[in-house]
This record gives C-alpha cells, structure tokens and sequence, in this order.
C-alpha cells in the first residue's frame, strides 16, 4: 500500500504491493549499533570454508542494514525438503538498542490482499459469489459516482485491479485515527474514476475494501472473523492475525518501524498506529515464516479448489509493480533470475516493507525491513535478496 498523499505517518506507505517508490528517505541506522544472527531451523550441509562466512542471504540483510540504512532486516526461508532457516540484520530498537527478535512479527501491508481474494474465491467455490457478477449484486446501490456504477463493475474486477475506482489511500490526507470500511470507500467515491471498467489495469486499494464488504455481506460476519476461521486457523498461522478495531499495538515480540518525514529529519518510531485505514487492503500482521506456510499451502491447494486457484493465478502485465510482475486474483507473479516465477505480493506502509512468496516446486522465502526503502536502488536490493534466497 503506497502512494503519494503527504500523509506525514503514512506520508507514502499506502499498502502498495511493490515496485514504485515514494518519497520517504532510506534511514541511517548504522550508528546506533549493528546486530545480525541467523538462526537455523534444519542445517544443511555445508563445507568449512562456508561455514566460516555469512551465506549470501545474511550477506544481502547485512548489507540493507551497513549500506542501504535500513534499521533492520529480517528473513525466513524454507528450501525444497521444507527446512527453514531465519536471518535477522540490525536493531530491533534503536531506543534501546535491543536485538531484532528471530522471525519477528511486522505489519504486512498489502499482502492482507491475498487473504482478501482467498475468502472471495472460497465464497465462489461454493457457490455464494460469481466473478463476473456485479458488485450491485452483493451491495446494490452503494457503488455510485462519477463515471462509477457498482451494476457495471465485477467481482473479478477489483481482485484483478481493473475496475478504475479511485484510490482513496491518495485522499487520505494527516488524518491518523480509526476508520470504518464504508468511510474509506466513500472517500474514493468522492471523486472520478481512473478509467472504465476492463479497460486498463491499475492498483487500486479500493478495489479490496469493496471484497472486504462483499465478504461481510454474503457471509453476514466480520471480515476478521471470516479470515481467522477460514485460513488463519485452518493453517495453523499463530503469528498471524487482523487487529481488532482501535488495537494499534503489535504483541508479539517484533522490531520497531522507523519513518522519516522528510530528507534530514529525525526518524520516528512509527510502530504502534491504528492500521483501520488499510482494513482488507492492508491491517494484517504476520511473520515471515507464517507468509511463508501461507502462500505454501496456497499453491499446493489447501486453501482453494483447483478452477479457483486457476483463475487466481490468471495473470495481467503489472509493469507498475516491477519488470515482468502480472497480477493476478490478488496474487502476483515475479520472475527470478534462475527461470520460473515465484508467487507472492508484498507490502508497503509507514514502518514496515515485506516481499516474497512461494514457488511451485516448494520454496518460500520472505523479507521485512523496518523502514520504507525511499530509494529504488535499495527496494531492487531488497527484492535481490528474496531471488537469492529462492535462486540458491
């Protein structure tokens, strides 16, 4: 979730799922001290010239913390046989100067999106929601504007990002406190859609507020109660959750999120702030390792039947989110630099960046920062750091 609005705590974080860069300088943390550990879960084999210097992985966290700035960076990874391996890089505090706890939890931005769309696509496997039904069918006459009309635009549309609605992270202005869904929607609906429906792709956090609301109405529960019951506990995710209304705390060990206002000032700690306005587009919290289970168990299919996971993996160009990115039903494809893809999101907001996913032979890898890297240069070194760890 990120886009330029001049918010000043979430300025350009606004759950964007990757690629563009806002404005938001790269911290230099490296004065206040520097910690890097990796702990391993099931060790692989490994030569004593190996074992005597970081691996590559550790070697690219560390690198984001000594050169990049970032105050942190964390990761986990899981090979082909399922053993995993975690990395952290950094300072957990800098108040304190504290260690980045292992597997830490974060904030995860836009990768909520993937759970938004997983309950969609169950909904449509049993029947209760059509794709290409209209939004009107499920919440008539609340999808209303200029050049927007809910009776043309589909269901496949928001998860797909083409249905034109504005994006009302844009619109959002200094306003840091509690929203409900139906504001947020209104806010976009207060001005002209980007373009007509099916007619261009763009991100759009809208889109999954709207799947958000769909999801409450056509089940009659909460959307948090919907995603716990229907992925959350079903995979066993225990560090992933979707906060309560008004929690702007993180409760499991975690590392602070860092945010700077602008070139020179100080950085803020950032970590706890009420996540209500990213809601289906971008509340959630998880660590790497649960992302990891989690887009796992999606591709193997234990979450969606297998015509629904197709049409979730039927893919459009999304050059906004990297060179050879497609979206597809809220999952995106990147390719790595040893062939093949890998299927992820990722996130963005003030605090916290994660990218990552799964491939289909069995490998996951996630990475967190602590900070919103400012500098394209230093978002590529992040996502190097995911290819290498799935390229390896």
């Amino acid at each position: 979730m990120r886009e330029q609005t001049g918010q000043k705590s979430r300025s350009s974080g606004r759950l964007r799922g990757g690629g563009r860069r806002g404005t938001v300088p790269a911290a230099a943390a490296a004065a206040v001290g520097i910690m890097m550990t990796g702990a391993l879960a099931a060790p692989p084999a490994a030569s004593a010239a190996t074992r005597a210097r970081p691996d590559t992985i550790q070697r690219g966290l560390s690198a984001l913390v000594h050169t990049d700035g970032l105050p942190a960076a964390l990761a986990s990874v899981k090979d082909r046989k399922g053993r995993t391996r975690t990395y952290t890089a950094g300072v957990g505090d800098l108040a304190t100067g504290s260690k980045v706890p292992q597997d830490g939890q974060v904030r995860i931005g836009s990768n909520t999106k993937v759970f938004t769309a997983v309950v969609v696509l169950q909904l449509v496997g049993e029947g209760k929601v059509g794709l290409d039904a209209t939004v009107d069918t499920y919440l008539p006459g609340l999808v209303r504007g200029d050049g927007i009309d809910g009776r043309h635009l589909t269901v496949r549309q928001l998860l797909q990002h083409t249905s034109g609605l504005p994006n009302y992270t844009a619109y959002l202005g200094d306003d840091a406190r509690y929203f409900e869904p139906r504001e947020l929607l209104d806010i976009a609906l207060r001005h002209k859609a980007d373009f007509a429906p099916g007619t261009k792709w763009e991100y759009s956090n809208t889109n999954y507020v709207l799947a958000g609301l769909i999801i409450q109405k056509v089940t009659g529960r909460p959307l948090a109660e919907e995603l716990d019951r229907r992925i959350i506990k079903r995979l066993g995710l225990r560090h992933t959750s979707f906060p309560d209304p008004g929690d702007r705390t993180i409760k499991e060990p975690h590392p602070h999120g860092y945010h700077r206002d602008s070139a020179g000032a100080p950085l803020r700690d950032v970590t706890d702030t009420d996540p209500s306005w990213g809601w289906a587009a971008g509340q959630m919290l998880s660590t790497n390792s649960d992302l990891n289970r989690f887009f796992t168990a999606l591709l193997t299919g234990r979450l969606l039947p297998a015509p629904q996971l197709a049409q979730m993996r039927t893919t459009a160009p999304a050059a906004y989110l990297g060179p050879g990115a497609r979206y597809g039903l809220g999952l995106v494809s990147r390719p790595l630099s040893c062939g093949g893809v890998y299927w992820g999101h990722g996130g963005s907001l003030p605090g916290y960046e994660t990218r990552g996913g799964a491939t289909d032979d069995g490998r996951a890898a996630n990475i967190a920062v602590t900070m919103q890297p400012a500098d394209k240069a230093v978002m590529k070194h992040v996502e190097h750091v995911v290819d290498t760890a799935l390229c390896r």
